[in-house]
C-alpha cells in the first residue's frame, strides 16, 4: 500500500509530492497566462498609459535630459544590472547551464533548457511585432534599443532563464535553506533586471510586468517537462 511504501522509504511519497508540484506549476502557469492576456488588453486599449506615464515621469530628472533620478553611480549600476538580461549574457548562461546538465548525463533536460530559451525568444519577438507598442518618449540616452516596447524582452527572458535554472538547481539540494537561497537569488535577478529597464527609461512598468508573467507562463510547463525528463527517464548520479 501507499502508506506502507511511505514508511519503508519507497518512491511513493516523493512521487506524490512531485505530482503536487507539477499541478501547482500548471495552475501558476495558467494564472500567469490569464494575467498576461488581461494586461495586454489594457495596454492595447490605452487604459494603462496614464499609470505608466506617471511612473516614468517620477523616475526622470526634471531638466528634460531623459536621465534617471539619483546619483551617477546608481545610473551606472542600473546599466550593469540591465546587462544581466541582455541576449549575450542570457545566451552564455543558458549555454553553461545546458553544458552542466549534459555533463551530469541529463541530456533531455539540457535540450529542454535550450529549447525553452530559444523558443521563448522567438515568441517574444513575434509578440512585440504584433503589439508594436512604442517605446517611452523621448527615450533614454543610456541604452540603445531597436524593438517595440511590449512585452519587455529583458524581463521575460530573465524570468525564463534565471527562474528555470533556479528551480532546477534548487531541486539538486537537499537542505531547505539551500533551496530557498537559490530560488531567492533567481527571483532577485529577475526583479532587478526588469526594474532596471523602467529605471533607465526604456520600458514602461506594464511592459516589464507583462514580460514577467509571460516568462513564467512560458517557463513553468517546460520546467515540469524538464524535471520529468531529468529525474525519471535518465540515470541519476
Amino acid at each position: 500500500s501507499v502508506a506502507k511504501a511511505s514508511r519503508t522509504g519507497s518512491p511513493a511519497a516523493p512521487a506524490t509530492g512531485a505530482r503536487i508540484a507539477w499541478v501547482a506549476a500548471g495552475l501558476a502557469a495558467a494564472v500567469c497566462g490569464w494575467v498576461f492576456v488581461e494586461l495586454t488588453g489594457e495596454v492595447l486599449a490605452g487604459d494603462a498609459q496614464v499609470f505608466d506615464d506617471r511612473v516614468m515621469a517620477a523616475l526622470r530628472r526634471p531638466d528634460g535630459s531623459g536621465r534617471p533620478v539619483g546619483p551617477d553611480w546608481l545610473v551606472e549600476a542600473g546599466r550593469d544590472v540591465t546587462a544581466l538580461g541582455g541576449p549575450a549574457v542570457l545566451t552564455l548562461v543558458t549555454t553553461v547551464a545546458a553544458g552542466w546538465l549534459a555533463l551530469r548525463r541529463h541530456y533531455r533536460a539540457a535540450a529542454a533548457v535550450t529549447l525553452v530559451v530559444a523558443c521563448g525568444s522567438l515568441l517574444c519577438v513575434a509578440t512585440k511585432a504584433a503589439i508594436a507598442r512604442e517605446r517611452p518618449g523621448p527615450g533614454s540616452p543610456l541604452v540603445w534599443v531597436s524593438t517595440p516596447s511590449y512585452p519587455s524582452g529583458h524581463a521575460k527572458l530573465s524570468a525564463v532563464v534565471y527562474l528555470s535554472l533556479g528551480l532546477i538547481l534548487a531541486r539538486e539540494r537537499s537542505r531547505r535553506r539551500d533551496r530557498l537561497y537559490i530560488l531567492g537569488v533567481a527571483a532577485a535577478l529577475t526583479l532587478l533586471v526588469g526594474g532596471s529597464r523602467v529605471y533607465l527609461g526604456v520600458h514602461y512598468p506594464t511592459d516589464v510586468l507583462g514580460g514577467w508573467v509571460a516568462g513564467l507562463a512560458w517557463a513553468l510547463p517546460w520546467w515540469v517537462a524538464a524535471r520529468r525528463l531529468q529525474f525519471r527517464h535518465e540515470p541519476a548520479e
